[in-house]
């Protein structure tokens, strides 16, 4: 006869309490670092991985893309399955697949099999991702998640710098499928003390899944992804139009259908809880406009400065290991006055960042870059974890998977979509072919194409600071929300409590 579920999540904490719940932040930061990991460090690699496996130059870029859209498209419904059968069990399961997916990369042979697993070790890191907040809300009081945010945000933060470093080093030393074999060990390791420590806290319940909005939505993001990128390298014609019509045509569909059915993969009823709104929409903001900076700044130092891998990787550690000091303490600021200071600080101390990017040219010191990451990573220190931190203490505690799904979801649609945008306002003043080799760091520019080059940095930076002024903004409208005090959240659905 099974226990009570009440019963069972009783006893499970108090052995949680005595291993004490450092050791199992220390867990749940270390599924954050590897997924980050692998955001950074197969940028550095994608001119190997282009040459070694003869991949297109317009398609290589789908290594990176192809990876981020499956964890958008998954977000939700792993959340949501997190809440059905435990956030600790499906965080576990991630760790494994991941672990499979980044052993199959290593050992891919052509384009179509790097990408294939590159979509299997998205889907591992969409379990992780996923569910990383939700177990954190279900490990800590409200009083003391932002400051477990902002640890969590060190896991973000090493994981970046790892990748960078390492990423340089591999591409320059050894071959580039030890970026995917480095991920084994520390899965594997991360996976058997995640066993022994993690234990499902919060009460399951029945829900659905959407197939319906997740293949809408995925398909929509890949038409407008598979014309921007397109239109990237060649003219834009009658195909690429229809492409970008019918991914438009298909986020009205999906739109349509979450209004429509009972257990949505995008849950618009969290819309009506004060705050969040503006929390989810400033967290893709944020992402469309900060993470194609690292891209933009690789290309700048490889492109237009002529810098190996390592040497371009090196300049850019210390904005992630000071971004990652600064997290605890925005975090335990989010916890002691309100989430909106300093996430809002974080965004616009990122502006300032980015206008100092837009300061680049051919003839100024690397110093400037070192100083402008450093400025970055502070903003994005203070961001992060407060921001985390609003959505969680905003939803009600039965849709915890659903709302850290829908959080990451927001994230990465921005993530993937600042790619396009880098790759866009970056080739207005050389030709799109040459912009996109190197994006993909397999050229380099010299004398006046360099200048014209740097140049059109300067637009996809300006837009950046433009993008992130209006995460700004919507960030500080949560104040006269009242964050702290703000009204009860609506009542889920009754499909979402049926137990």
């Amino acid at each position: 006869m099974q226990l009570p579920q009440r019963a069972l999540s009783d006893a499970v904490p108090d052995q949680t309490r005595r291993r004490g719940p450092g050791l199992a932040l220390g867990v749940v930061m270390t599924g954050v670092l590897i997924t980050a990991v692998d955001t950074t460090i197969v940028v550095l690699a994608l001119p190997e991985i282009e040459r070694t496996l003869h991949i297109a130059l317009a398609s290589v870029v789908w290594v990176v893309i192809g990876y981020l859209l499956v964890i958008t498209l998954l977000a939700t419904q792993v959340g949501r399955l997190g809440d059905m059968f435990g956030r600790v069990r499906m965080y576990e399961s991630g760790f494994v697949l991941f672990v499979v997916g980044s052993a199959a990369c290593a050992l891919s042979w052509n384009e179509a099999s790097m990408i294939a697993f590159r979509v299997l070790q998205g889907i591992g890191g969409a379990f992780v991702t996923a569910n990383s907040g939700a177990v954190i809300a279900d490990l800590f009081p409200p009083e003391k998640r932002g400051r477990a945010y902002g640890f969590n945000g060190i896991g973000w933060s090493l994981g970046a710098v790892l990748g960078i470093v390492l990423g340089g080093l591999i591409v320059t030393y050894a071959s580039w499928r030890w970026i995917f074999w480095i991920n084994v060990p520390i899965g594997l390791g991360a996976v058997s003390l995640a066993v022994r420590v993690l234990h499902d806290r919060g009460e399951r319940r029945r829900r659905r899944l959407d197939p319906a909005g997740m293949a809408t939505l995925g398909l929509g993001l890949f038409g407008l992804l598979w014309g921007i990128t397109r239109l990237a390298t060649v003219p834009l014609d009658a195909t690429m139009i229809g492409y970008l019509a019918g991914g438009v045509t298909l986020l009205a569909v999906f739109v349509w259908i979450e209004r429509s059915v009972d257990e949505p993969m995008l849950d618009l009823s969290l819309f009506g809880v004060p705050t969040m709104s503006p929390s989810l929409l400033a967290s893709m903001l944020q992402a469309l406009a900060n993470y194609a900076v690292l891209f933009l700044v690789i290309m700048y130092l490889q492109g237009s400065r002529g810098l190996s891998p390592i040497h371009a990787s090196l300049l850019l550690v210390p904005g992630y290991v000071i971004g990652g000091m600064t997290g605890p303490f925005a975090g335990r600021l989010a916890d002691r006055l309100s989430p909106v200071l300093p996430a809002t600080l974080g965004l616009g101390v990122q502006v300032v960042a980015l206008f100092f990017y837009a300061q680049l040219s051919v003839h100024t010191g690397l110093w400037l870059v070192v100083v402008a990451s450093v400025i970055n990573g502070i903003g994005s220190g203070f961001f992060f974890p407060a921001n985390n931190s609003a959505v969680m203490k905003a939803a009600p505690p039965q849709l915890f998977g659903i709302s850290s799904g829908m959080l990451r979801t927001f994230s990465n649609v921005g993530m993937v979509f600042s790619f396009a945008m880098a790759i866009l306002i970056a080739s207005r003043s050389i030709s799109r072919g040459l912009a996109f080799a190197i994006f993909v760091g397999s050229t380099s520019l010299h004398g006046q194409l360099a200048a014209a080059f740097t140049s059109g940095l300067h637009a996809a930076f300006y837009a950046s600071m433009g993008l992130m002024a209006i995460a700004a903004l919507l960030s500080a409208t949560r104040a006269s929300r009242g964050l702290r005090g703000s009204k009860p959240a609506p009542a889920p659905r009754a499909s979402q409590t049926r137990p």
